[in-house]
């Protein structure tokens, strides 16, 4: 399939279309300069779902730095899998209301327009809550893998590919990851995928500069397997690929709870590993204290005990690298890396604050809406799809290793070897 063409509209190819492409855009917009068409597929659109949060800001634009943006995007295809009012209300079919947008009775309906043909300049999947099936090793089947697959069907009747997003991890099994990836590259379309971790704001706001030293990586976070596990372990290698030489792959991922966890910590060759984890708990807005304040110096021999019921992931990576995981019974995303030059420790929150229901706008989305919309108007991924698809291959094993008692899961597979984007820095919101 190497005569298929990856689009990056032109604004002769922006302005085709005439008063059809007008359907679904906010009324200000109407009358400019058609922007490049969207299909969205979610998977349900409730409140603070992430297709609830994508759907919002692609329709109506977003905040930011004291402004408010219009979508540089126009959701000209809408497809929502499921429509379910318990036990939150569904809010899909009220939304596309509003929006002026005509809910698609499929995929394929979704990226033709009812034309028959792809009809579309990009393509975005949030495929994050709603009724699914789980694999034996506890992972929500969500259809990205399946609704990918249909967009390349479609790339490929139409003999040209355009852009496409996908929200979090690849998929669950390692060679439908793998199959992703090289159909993209097969296709010639750029490929983008991952959550707000990386382009959230961070406290302090460093970036690490391409080729710092570093020698392991730590993030301290919350929540559980199969999904936060994969946000914990983006927030580490956003940082740990712009290490020197850049990222080599990983060879073995290990998942422990709670006190194997801690005595594979306290072993003597981990003692950065510690030093790392106390200086990542430092960052935290909300440690698990008692009356308010620690009433012991926070140390590792404190983390073990106020964190002792946690679950840990560590990544072998082929270059000597380690990653080490924690999820904790904190409620924020903080990283610490050592560097090996200087001896010192790098470490920040990666500020990921949780909506109220009928309040926050959970912000933290609008960062990575910028570089979805970019994507589109420019035809070029803002960072390699190789750290999604590290990322997600660093979960799948995650979890088959937490499933067979915390075996050492070997991965010569996920030898995967990229350098950062020289060009990609992190957007400060």
């Amino acid at each position: 399939m190497t005569s298929i063409r990856s689009v990056r509209p032109s604004r002769r190819h922006i302005l085709a279309g005439g008063a059809a492409a007008l359907v679904g855009l906010p009324a200000a917009a109407r009358g400019a300069e058609r922007r490049p068409r969207i299909a969205f597929l979610g998977t349900v659109v409730h409140e603070h779902s992430h297709s609830q949060h994508f759907l919002d800001r692609l329709a109506i634009g977003h905040a930011w730095r004291g402004a408010w943006h219009e979508p540089r995007v126009e959701i000209a295809g809408l497809y929502i899998d499921q429509f379910p009012d318990w036990p939150r209300k569904d809010l899909a079919r009220s939304r596309a209301e509003k929006y002026g947008l005509t809910l698609a009775p499929s995929v394929e309906q979704a990226l033709t327009l009812g034309t028959g043909k792809l009809a579309v300049d990009g393509v975005v999947i949030i495929a994050e809550h709603g009724e699914y099936p789980r694999t034996a090793t506890g992972q929500t089947r969500y259809p990205r893998y399946r609704w990918f697959k249909e967009c390349v069907r479609a790339f490929e009747a139409a003999g040209r590919a355009v852009p496409v997003f996908m929200d979090k991890h690849l998929s669950t099994t390692w060679p439908e990851c793998r199959e992703m990836v090289d159909d993209a590259r097969r296709l010639g379309f750029p490929l983008h995928a991952g959550s707000s971790l990386p382009v959230t704001l961070r406290e302090p706001a460093i970036d690490l500069p391409l080729d710092t030293a570093l020698v392991e990586s730590v993030c301290v976070a919350y929540g559980g397997p199969d999904s936060y596990d994969f946000h914990a372990l983006e927030t580490a290698q956003c940082m740990s690929e712009r290490r020197k030489g850049g990222e080599a792959g990983i060879v073995a991922v290990q998942a422990l709870r709670r006190e194997k966890l801690w005595e594979a910590l306290a072993a003597p060759e981990r003692q950065v590993t510690r030093e790392l984890v106390v200086a990542a708990l430092a960052r935290s807005h909300n440690l698990p204290v008692e009356g308010g304040y620690p009433t012991a110096p926070v140390s590792f021999a404190w983390a073990r005990e106020a964190c002792r019921d946690s679950t840990g992931y560590s990544v072998e990576h082929a270059d000597g690298f380690r990653t080490t995981v924690l999820m904790a019974p904190i409620r924020d995303f903080n990283y610490a890396g050592r560097r090996a030059d200087t001896g010192e420790t790098i470490s920040c929150q990666m500020v990921l604050p949780m909506p109220t229901w009928g309040a926050s706008t959970a912000d933290f989305f609008t960062p990575l809406v910028r570089h979805i919309e970019e994507m589109i108007v420019t035809g070029k991924a803002p960072y390699p799809i190789e750290r999604t698809l590290l990322t997600s291959g660093m979960v799948v094993a995650g979890v088959e290793s937490l499933t067979s008692a915390g075996r050492r899961i070997e991965t010569p597979q996920m030898r995967i070897a990229y350098r950062a984007n020289p060009e990609s820095t992190y957007w400060q919101p």
